[in-house]
C-alpha cells in the first residue's frame, strides 16, 4: 500500500520570510533565500525541513540534524552543523509553532470533510438561517432557524448548530459536533464530536425522587478558544456558562452548568469542572484533575495531574494532591512517607 500524505509539502517559504514573519533573526552572513517546505524533528529532518531546538534534552540530536533550518536559541546555535541555517529566536518553539501555520494553513483547524466551499449537496440549512457568503456547508450537517454563522467558518459534516446559535467569523465546527443554546465568537475551533449547550446535570434531591431543575441558561464562548475533541460544555442553569478569550480545552474535559472560565487558561485531557465553579485567567489544570462546584480559582493558579480540588485555591500557586495543596506542601509529605517507608523496611516491617 502506497503512502499517504495528508499534509502535502507546502511551495516552500524562504528562510528571510519567516524570520520577518516570526520575529527571529539570521545570524550576519547566513543566505535567507534558502526555502523550506515540511517540518520535522530534528533527529529526522533532511533537507528542505524546518525543526527547532528548546529543549535540551534534544540538543544531542543538533550536531547531525539534516534539517535546512532549525529555530533554535543563540547560545545554542553553535550546536547546528554548518549545512543548517540557525533561525535564532528567544521562543525557538514558539517560532516553529507560527512557521508550521504558514506553512501547513490546513493543519491548524477542520476543513471540509466534503473537500469543498459553500453548501454542499446534502446539508440541511434552514431558511430562517443567516449564514454569511464564505462559510462553508458539509454534507449532513444541519443548521437550525434563526442561526447566524460568520465569514469563513466550516461547519463539517454531521455537525448540528441549534434554532438561534451565533457563530462568529474563521471559526470551525468539527465533524458530528453538536452546539445549542450558544454565542460563539470569531477564530473559535470546535473539533469533532463536542457537545456545546447540552443542559447541564441539575437535579433537586429528595427522598421522594430527585427532581430535574430546568436549565434555561446559555454557553458564551469568546474569540480565540479551542476545544478538543469529545468535551463537553453544559449551558447554564440559571446564569451563563462562560469561556473566556484565548482558552485553550483538550480532548474529553467535561465543564458543568454555571461555569466562568477566564482568558487564556488550559485544561488538559479528562479534567472535570463541577457547577459554578469560577477559574480566573490564566489558571491552568492538568490531566485528571477535578474541581468541585462552587469554588475559586485565583488568576495564573497552575493545577497539578490528577488533583482534586476542595476549596478555593489562591491566586498564583502550584498546587498537587487530593486533596489538592501547595506543591511545596505536597512534597514534603511525600518525602516524609517515603522516609517512614524505609524506616519500616530497616526494621523488617
Amino acid at each position: 500500500m502506497s503512502s499517504l500524505d495528508f499534509f502535502p509539502a507546502s511551495p516552500g517559504i524562504p528562510l528571510s520570510t519567516l524570520a520577518e514573519a516570526t520575529g527571529s533573526r539570521l545570524l550576519e552572513g547566513a543566505s535567507g533565500a534558502a526555502p523550506v517546505y515540511r517540518v520535522a524533528p530534528l533527529e529526522a529532518a533532511g533537507p528542505g525541513d524546518l525543526t527547532f531546538l528548546e529543549n535540551t534534552a534534544y540538543a544531542k540530536f543538533a550536531a547531525e540534524t539534516g534539517a535546512t533550518a532549525c529555530f533554535i536559541s543563540e547560545k545554542q546555535a553553535s550546536l547546528l552543523p554548518a549545512s543548517c541555517t540557525p533561525l535564532v529566536s528567544n521562543e525557538p518553539y514558539r517560532a516553529f509553532a507560527k512557521a508550521a501555520g504558514l506553512l501547513f494553513p490546513a493543519a491548524a483547524r477542520p476543513q471540509s470533510i466534503f473537500g469543498m466551499s459553500g453548501i454542499a449537496p446534502g446539508a440541511f440549512v434552514h431558511s430562517e438561517a443567516r449564514l454569511e457568503s464564505g462559510v462553508t456547508v458539509d454534507p449532513g450537517a444541519v443548521i437550525g432557524p434563526g442561526a447566524e454563522i460568520g465569514r469563513g467558518t466550516v461547519i463539517c459534516a454531521q455537525a448540528v448548530i441549534g434554532p438561534g446559535v451565533r457563530i462568529g467569523r474563521d471559526g470551525a465546527v468539527g465533524a458530528g459536533a453538536t452546539v445549542t443554546h450558544a454565542l460563539i465568537g470569531n477564530r473559535v475551533i470546535i473539533h469533532p464530536g463536542v457537545r456545546i449547550g447540552q443542559d447541564g446535570f441539575g437535579f433537586a434531591m429528595g427522598a421522594r425522587g430527585h427532581l430535574k431543575v430546568p436549565q434555561v441558561g446559555r454557553v458564551i464562548i469568546q474569540d480565540d478558544v479551542e476545544i478538543g475533541a469529545n468535551t463537553t460544555v453544559d449551558r447554564g442553569a440559571n446564569r451563563d456558562t462562560v469561556i473566556g478569550e484565548g482558552t485553550k480545552i483538550d480532548n474529553l474535559v467535561q465543564i458543568g452548568h454555571n461555569v466562568e472560565i477566564g482568558r487564556h487558561c488550559v485544561l488538559v485531557g479528562q479534567v472535570g469542572i463541577s457547577g459554578s465553579a469560577v477559574l480566573e485567567d490564566y489558571v491552568v489544570i492538568g490531566g485528571q484533575a477535578g474541581v468541585a462546584g462552587h469554588l475559586r480559582i485565583g488568576m495564573g493558579a497552575q493545577i497539578g495531574a490528577k488533583s482534586g480540588v476542595m476549596g478555593d485555591l489562591a491566586a498564583g500557586g502550584k498546587y498537587l494532591g487530593a486533596p489538592a495543596k501547595a506543591a511545596r506542601t505536597f512534597f514534603r509529605e511525600v518525602a516524609a512517607l517515603a522516609k517512614l517507608a524505609q524506616k519500616d523496611d530497616q526494621r523488617g516491617g
